[in-house]
This record gives C-alpha cells, structure tokens and sequence, in this order.
C-alpha cells in the first residue's frame, strides 16, 4: 500500500512555502528502516518506531505511545504487508491522514520471489508444517515468537519481504525517503538531500568492505534456520546452500534430526548460521555429529542501539558472522 503520497517534484513547487508549520511526524516500522529514516533526517528531527527490538513484526501489539505516533504522524514509512500484515488496517485507521510509503512498492526497489529452500525441502518439514500452519491460522505463539523477527509472514504479495537486507535497496530508498521528506517539508529539503547523499556514500562503501570480508571465504557452502537472507546472498553474489526450517519451534523428532545431520554430510556443509530466538540446546542437538561451524545472524540488529549508525552496522555484523562461521 503507497498512498497519499507526495510527487517528488511537488517540493520544488512548494519551496515558496511550508508544508507543515514544523517538522513533520514521522512513523517507522522496523529497526532497520528506522536507521535509514533516522540518517535522512539527522540534525532536523527524529522518526518514532512502531515495532520495537526484539518484538515480532509479523504480530505485535502497540502500545499506546507507538498507536499516538501513527495517529500523529504526516509520513509513515513501512516495507510491506508481507512483513507487517496487521499494519496494513492500523495504518488506514490510525493514520489515515498520512502519506504512506511502502517501501517494497516503490521504484527501483530490488523484489525477489520467495523460494523454496534449494537444500531442505518439504520432506524434511512434512512432520510439523501442518501444526505450525495451524497455529498461526488460530493466531497462537509459541514463548519465542516475541523474540523471532519475521517468521511465517504472509503469502499475498509472493515476494520475500526481508529486502531491507539489500544494501543496494537501502540507497533507493534513501532517495526515496529524501523525497517524501522534502515534499512535506520544502523548507529543510537541502538536509534531507543531502544526508541521503552522504548516507548513500556510507553505503556503497560498506558494500566494498563487505565484500572484502566475504572474499576470503567465497566458495564455503552455508545454511541457514530460516530462509531470510536471499537479499544480502544475491546483493554479495554470497549464495546460501539451503535452510533448515525450525521455526515451529518443536523439538525435532530423531529421524529429522539424523535426515538434516545427513544432508549436512552429504552437501559438504562448512557453516549453520541461527538466529537469536533459536535454543542453543536445540542448536546443539541438531548438528551433534557434524562438522559444521556454527554463527548467529540477527536480521533486525535487536541488541544494536536505534538511530542512523544501526544498519549499516546491521549489514557489517552479517558479513562478520557469515565469514566468521567459515
């Protein structure tokens, strides 16, 4: 959903007046996307956060002050319903005045189906799939779902929602962000661009630094819990061997416990990256017996303080994780 939205070369004919007698209200979904919004509005205000760290984006709960923010807010930037599907009606309800922006929508944005795990197909999931998918149709949560950041999101739009972890998506977005911005609020469009240029910048050099970590383990077979990462494999050209979907949170039988410990064998496996939501015991106890190197990927950078230095480091603490695990 994008509406509302203000032409980007609507600011040039409002740069005789103000949009907004003050700087405007700024609404934010996530973590990441928040940094990005932060780093185009440094030195002219701050964007409120609606999903806090270490809550699920998928189903969440708002408190009254992140409700206050959306029912305040001029701008709302968001990445799409396939992330955040209960955001799609709090939006139209709580800021139905304002001009929204998903970001998986816009021009330019990088769009990648969601897959098939190339590794750790159905047979591997048949025994807890039609549970999990019960669950979450009842709307029940398992005690690690206020940790897990993206799991079992909603299939309507066919396109993986995680694109937030393409750096190259984050430098169309900047602009894009830059150009909301300044059309709502003409008067500090020169900031605004100009943060999104310098913000741009940072970017395209932190892709040359991932890149240099990543060069010495190219080639190194990975999997990974959940499948999130398509964005940052294809934008590093970093593909991962497959992915070991747990995010039921069963304990897995032993049969499918010795099925993934095979197929681990068998394709040569260096690296199992996790995520902070998974039990270390049932880590343990899924790759007893192989030699896989283990790491934790953390996609929302949960434990990184908010403001415009969080995605950048976000992405630099995926490369070091993934090549650190090699």
């Amino acid at each position: 959903m994008s509406r509302n939205l203000l032409p980007l070369s609507l600011a040039a004919i409002l740069m005789g007046g103000t949009a907004f007698a003050q700087v405007p209200q700024v609404a934010v979904d996530i973590a990441p996307v928040h940094s990005l919004v932060a780093r185009v509005m440094d030195g002219v205000g701050t964007p409120d956060l609606i999903v806090q760290p270490g809550a699920s984006p998928h189903e969440y709960s708002l408190r009254p002050s992140e409700a206050r923010a959306l029912q305040n807010a001029d701008l709302v930037f968001w990445v799409s319903s396939g992330l955040t599907p209960w955001l799609t009606d709090t939006i139209e309800t709580l800021a139905s005045g304002a001009a929204v922006t998903e970001l998986l929508e816009v021009d330019g944005t990088i769009e990648l189906p969601l897959r098939e795990s190339p590794l750790f197909e159905a047979h591997i999931h048949e025994e807890h799939d039609d549970v999990a998918h019960e669950e979450h149709d009842e709307g029940a949560h398992n005690d690690h779902d206020s940790h897990d950041d993206h799991h079992d999101h909603g299939h309507e739009d066919a396109h993986d929602p995680h694109a937030w972890l393409s750096p190259n998506n984050a430098i169309s977005w900047l602009n894009v962000i830059a150009g909301q911005l300044s059309a709502a609020d003409p008067e500090n469009a020169a900031a605004y661009f100009a943060n999104a240029a310098a913000g741009r910048s940072e970017i395209q050099a932190l892709i040359g630094e991932v890149n240099a970590t990543l060069d010495p383990v190219r080639g190194e077979k990975f999997v990974v819990f959940h499948d999130a990462y398509q964005y940052f494999e294809t934008d590093f050209n970093f593909p991962a061997s497959g992915a070991i979907s747990l995010s039921d949170a069963s304990d897995p039988s032993p049969a499918r416990i010795a099925e993934i410990q095979a197929r681990v064998g068998d394709e040569g496996i260096s690296c199992i990256l996790t995520e902070p939501q998974f039990n270390p015991g049932l880590i343990d106890t899924v790759l007893n017996g192989t030699q896989s190197q283990t790491g934790i990927l953390d996609p929302m950078g949960s434990d990184l303080e908010l403001g415009s230095a969080l995605y950048p480091q976000l992405i630099r603490n995926l490369s070091t994780a993934l090549a650190g695990c090699m």
